[in-house]
């Protein structure tokens, strides 16, 4: 009995000891079950070194598989309405622009956004070049609101490239990257036609909602504060402090703005200490 219980220590201590030395570089000798014991260790690994090369991106499976649904998703999301909800997972594309960003790809995610939010935009202008006058404020505003909107769902999911890459290797940041894009490809274009028709519909007060009005001009300051100086009267209406103090050599000035002002407004019906808030012509 003791030395059948010599064997099976020994065959104990060999597979012990296979399973501790054994390696895919080496050959173990020892025993038929050690043998076996090495053989499974290495497939094991020689299958878990396949499935790293299998996580592996290529620039091609990027293209073809991850590309197009971040298209799809970034798509949904520029074109919705305000008031329309689509059925989006937030989660799958921040996860999926995590492996884009993992897997080196974030360069080609970075172009491939750009010019995915520039050919909206380009589109966009199209359609307000073709918009008739009386309705361009309006429009332009929808369009503008529409796009905030977007972005307020689109910069989060790409968070984790903008950190690790925009930031980091470029020195900016997404959201300025893609307001700059509707400020050159959308405002651009149509503030030299936007600016009077502003300013006309300002000299005739409820032409066009104050709420309307006041998002248009303090958009287009958000986007570009130098075209300030196109039309300094309108933009001061609605960006308090905009102008520098005022001089005392200049008090003049105004007070002969504000005579026009009042002027304008009781051409307009509006009469000068109407308690009642009622136009002039309403009264008869």
């Amino acid at each position: 009995m003791e030395e059948m219980q010599g064997v099976e220590d020994d065959n104990h201590n060999c597979r012990a000891e296979a399973v501790s030395v054994c390696s895919p570089a080496q050959v173990c000798v020892d025993s038929d079950s050690c043998s076996d014991t090495c053989e499974s260790t290495s497939a094991l690994l020689l299958n878990s070194t396949a499935k790293f090369h299998l996580n592996v991106m290529t620039a091609e499976e990027y293209k073809t598989v991850y590309w197009p649904k971040l298209e799809q998703a970034i798509e949904h999301l520029l074109t919705q309405s305000p008031m329309e909800h689509i059925s989006i997972s937030y989660e799958q594309i921040y996860s999926q622009v995590y492996k884009c960003v993992c897997q080196q790809h974030s360069e080609l995610l970075y172009n491939d956004l750009m010019w995915k939010i520039r050919s909206h935009l380009e589109q966009v202008s199209s359609e307000l070049q073709a918009s008739p006058a009386e309705d361009l404020i309006e429009n332009f505003n929808l369009a503008l609101t529409r796009y905030t909107a977007a972005l307020h769902c689109i910069v989060p999911v790409f968070i984790y490239m903008n950190k690790f890459y925009i930031e980091t290797k470029l020195n900016r940041d997404l959201r300025d990257d893609l307001m700059k894009l509707f400020s050159d490809h959308v405002a651009e274009k149509h503030v030299g036609t936007l600016l009077p028709l502003l300013k006309k519909a300002h000299s005739m007060p409820f032409q066009v909602k104050p709420s309307t009005m006041a998002s248009v001009v303090k958009g287009l300051y958000a986007l570009r504060p130098d075209w300030v100086p196109l039309a300094p009267a309108l933009f001061s209406r609605f960006i308090p402090q905009i102008h520098p103090p005022a001089l005392e050599s200049q008090l003049l000035y105004y007070a002969d703005q504000d005579k026009k002002l009042q002027l304008e407004l009781h051409q307009n019906g509006f009469s000068r200490g109407d308690q009642s808030r009622k136009r002039a012509s309403e009264e008869s």
